[in-house]
């Protein structure tokens, strides 16, 4: 296996607790001095379910991060540009590539119907419209003033358009894709870089790289882009010294972040019946009590052993075994949402006893 790459991530977790700025970039200098090798910043307007969270933008976060770091790549967990042209996504990642001296990454997905619906952004033909915006991102980095771009889109057309600002990393800011389904999963392996889901299985993981590579083969991809793709993973990790009472108070949590289809299809469990996962996802928002009552009812369906073997919860030897997992899944960059009190102490915790042991066994 080749390098294993660790990052942290700047999610719910991190929101919910309601850290300040200043304690935000004190963890990520934390980060940087101890060993991991990224960081990662959500992409939410709000989270109305939790009124206490404090939500900040990506994209200024991650700036003020690149300043004070000098190691660890930086990068969104996930953008959307559903709710920005295309353009202004690009000139964003370039901005922050050349603040971090090359180590910007662009972590996008399709949208969803939290952080529009209320805003009355309109959300349709997601998908499509996520092709096409990967395209013109992708063409406006090469852009310039000599070297304009035009591209004749449904929904985005761009007219000997630049930027003017190369990006430092080369041949681009990488591009890591969050897709879930098979229509995402195939434009991942035809336009990314690298692959970032959340709430997975490691049998979920490894099917689903499976469909990438599969994409990757049908669009002709070069060996080197195939060797140099990123399958990384959002994954939780909760520290303590005992994990079955920490399990028994998060398992419910756990259960509805993996309620989706494909983690019913891989398992063999049986479609709930009653639920309606493309309607929950394109037109009902966390912020409907109702729809998120009848996810939570449903999801406690799911298996106890399916559902812990997608977060890591223990001691540092406790949670080594469920990394290793997915990494014989084909998982090859964590990036990790650090739970509890002690988050400080966490990300020490996990760079001095977890890093060093997956570290040595992907080296061997």
């Amino acid at each position: 296996m080749a390098r294993i790459k660790f990052g942290i991530q700047n999610g719910l977790n991190v929101a919910r607790a309601g850290y300040t700025e200043d304690q935000i970039l004190t963890a990520c200098m934390l980060a940087d001095k101890t060993g991991y090798d990224s960081i990662f910043y959500m992409d939410h307007t709000n989270v109305p379910q939790w009124k206490h969270a404090v939500v900040l933008d990506p994209w200024v976060m991650l700036s003020a991060i690149a300043a004070v770091t000098s190691n660890v790549e930086v990068g969104t967990c996930v953008t959307d540009a559903i709710r920005r042209h295309p353009s202004n996504i690009a000139l964003a990642a370039i901005t922050l590539d050349r603040i971090s001296k090359g180590r910007a990454i662009l972590g996008i997905g399709a949208g969803e119907a939290q952080n529009l619906k209320e805003f009355c952004i309109p959300f349709e033909k997601p998908v499509s419209k996520w092709e096409e915006q990967i395209e013109v991102i992708h063409a406006l980095y090469g852009s310039s003033p000599d070297e304009t771009v035009d591209y004749e889109g449904k929904y985005y057309k761009l007219e000997k358009a630049c930027l003017q600002a190369p990006p430092v990393r080369r041949p681009r800011p990488p591009t890591y894709m969050a897709s879930g389904g098979k229509r995402t999963l195939a434009l991942t392996g035809k336009l990314g870089d690298g692959w970032l889901p959340i709430g997975y299985t490691p049998e979920l993981f490894e099917d689903h790289a499976g469909q990438i590579r599969a994409a990757m083969d049908k669009a002709g991809r070069p060996q080197q882009e195939r060797d140099d793709f990123e399958y990384a993973l959002d994954i939780d990790v909760y520290f303590s010294d005992d994990a079955e009472e920490s399990w028994a108070r998060m398992k419910e949590a756990v259960k509805v972040s993996l309620f989706k289809p494909e983690i019913l299809r891989v398992h063999g469990l049986k479609e709930i019946e009653g639920f309606d996962f493309r309607k929950y996802f394109t037109e009902y928002s966390m912020s409907n009590k109702e729809w998120i009552v009848k996810m939570r009812e449903a999801a406690t369906k799911i298996p106890e052993g399916v559902a812990r073997s997608s977060t890591a919860v223990g001691t540092p030897d406790d949670v080594i075994p469920t990394f290793e997992r997915f990494m014989d899944a084909g998982v090859n960059h964590f990036v990790i949402r650090f739970w509890g009190s002690n988050y400080f102490g966490s990300i020490d915790k996990f760079a001095s006893h977890v890093m060093p042991a997956l570290r040595e066994r992907a080296a061997g």
